[in-house]
This record gives structure tokens, sequence and C-alpha cells, in this order.
């Protein structure tokens, strides 16, 4: 695919770029600062879903440029095993981010208190945090190194 003779694939890339490691900062920011749950739960929460759309478009329109241009298939090779495991990263971010949002308490951003989250379940409370963090860690991680790898390709 292509618009005005310019590749999807880049277009897409920099939206990657831009939101996947905002949502992984939005998560930890969910996971580690209990008082602020209240203002980062539902913007972790759609913005995991997005940046999985995004991470799988990702993946899709840089097949289709792989495959409009074979000469490029071997120095993709490593690029594209790190970002369809990007996407698969961001699909188990969406979802503990979406288990978090419904499970993990905080309090309310109104002064009267109303609409704090009580706690639903105790192991969640301890757990989800932690698990928060390492797969937020692993989707940056991840992320640059498949831009890296990406950035090799093109200009390496």
């Amino acid at each position: 695919m292509e618009i005005d003779g310019l590749p999807l694939h880049p277009l897409v890339v920099h939206a990657a770029v831009v939101l996947i490691p905002l949502v992984a900062v939005l998560t930890i920011v969910l996971a580690v600062l209990p008082g602020w749950r209240w203002l980062s739960r539902w913007p972790a929460a759609v913005g995991s879903v997005v940046v999985t759309g995004i991470a799988f478009l990702a993946t899709r329109t840089g097949r289709q440029l792989e495959a409009s241009r074979p000469q490029l298939r071997v120095l993709v090779q490593v690029h594209a095993q790190r970002g369809d495991r990007l996407a698969h990263l961001t699909v188990v971010l969406a979802f503990i981010v979406l288990a978090a949002a419904f499970l993990l308490p905080g309090p309310s951003g109104l002064a009267s208190g109303r609409g704090a989250r009580p706690s639903r379940l105790a192991i969640a409370d301890k757990a989800l945090p932690v698990l928060l963090v390492v797969v937020a860690v692993a989707v940056l991680v991840q992320c640059f190194l498949t831009g890296e790898s990406g950035a090799r390709a093109v200009w390496g």
C-alpha cells in the first residue's frame, strides 16, 4: 500500500514509535502511582488497545512492503521478527492493562471522593502492578530493538 507514492509502512511506523512508548510509560504510571490511577486508568486502557492495532498494522504494511520489494527480504528479516514479537507483546500489555483498569483500587479525582475504587482482589493489588511494570518495560525494550533493526536495515 502506498500514499502518493510513499509506502504506508514508514508512516504507520512513526505512529508506533511515538504511541507505543507513550502507552508503556502510562502503564508504568498506572502501576507505581496509585494516587494517579484516577487519571491514568482509562487512557492506559484505551491506549493499550489502540497501540495493539497500530503494531499489527505496522507488521502488515511491513510485510506488504517486503513483498513488493523482494530485494529487501534479507535486509529486514531480523526487523520483521522483532516487529512480530512487539505486536504480540502489545496484546499481552493490552490484556493486563485492561485487567488492571477494572481490578486495581484507586482514589477518585473528585474532592468528594466519589468514584474511588475499592480493592476487588487482594492478590491483584500486589501482582498486577509488578506485572504491569515488567510487561511495559519488555514492550519498551522490544520497541527499541525493533526500531533499531529497522534503521539498520534502511540506513546500515
